[in-house]
């Protein structure tokens, strides 16, 4: 187990331009995450997080700064590169589950892997132990509009393991759920994050952020010390 960050990032600006005028979204955020932590992103609407999440999750690089991901420097690479990089080493979860509506729940999860090298076989096995691992060993052939939202998110996180991702990213993954599935939806995170996975949790809710081992908040750009 080395000692490195998984996550490292050095004064991290964005900026984007709005009807010509360059508007800072990210202002210098600087953050160490070491493998196996659960952090949670804090923040309000226009806080920035969904911006650092976009760099986070390699959906998108930072103007100025330095993004280290594993020891590597991802600031600036190619976009092919990024895309290889961000599916092999990250997993997405979504408040919109965004899963594919006319294949099972099996060939949803085994998506991200028809990318890489992986037999269809191995592939297979793989998401199928996922889905029995989420609870969902009854449903792995039936179709997201045969399950509730709660399944549909399990499917989406064994969906986001199947390439055994360094990095599990989830933006306010119980945004559509109601608070009894949430829990549940936060319980299964927090033992995928046992397991020992980086576990990054994107919320404006404190309540949800409280199963995460550190908060991290952002308010207007930068990182706040609370």
């Amino acid at each position: 187990m080395s000692h490195h960050p998984v996550i490292h990032l050095e004064d991290i600006c964005k900026t984007f331009s709005l009807a010509g005028q360059p508007v800072e979204v990210l202002k210098g955020i600087s953050l160490q995450i070491d493998p196996g932590e659960f952090i949670a992103l804090l923040g309000t609407s226009g806080s920035g997080k969904s911006t650092l999440m976009h760099i986070l999750g390699l959906l998108d690089r930072p103007t100025t700064g330095r993004y280290n991901l594993a020891g590597q420097d991802v600031s600036q690479l190619p976009d092919e590169r990024l895309s290889e990089l961000r599916n092999s080493m990250v997993g997405f979860i979504f408040q919109s589950f965004y899963l594919i509506p006319y294949v099972s729940a099996r060939e949803n999860v085994m998506l991200p892997g028809l990318y890489s090298s992986t037999p269809g076989r191995v592939l297979k096995a793989r998401a199928e132990e996922l889905l029995t691992l989420v609870g969902l060993a009854d449903r792995m052939d039936f179709k997201p509009g045969q399950l509730s939202g709660g399944q549909q998110q399990r499917v989406a996180i064994a969906r986001a393991l199947v390439n055994d991702p360094q990095v599990l990213l989830a933006d306010e993954p119980t945004g559509q759920l109601d608070s009894k599935t949430s829990g549940e939806i936060l319980d299964l995170l927090s033992d995928i994050h046992r397991q020992g996975r980086t576990v990054i949790l994107v919320t404006h809710d404190l309540a949800t952020a409280n199963y995460a081992g550190r908060k991290i908040f952002l308010d207007d750009g930068r990182i706040k010390n609370s």
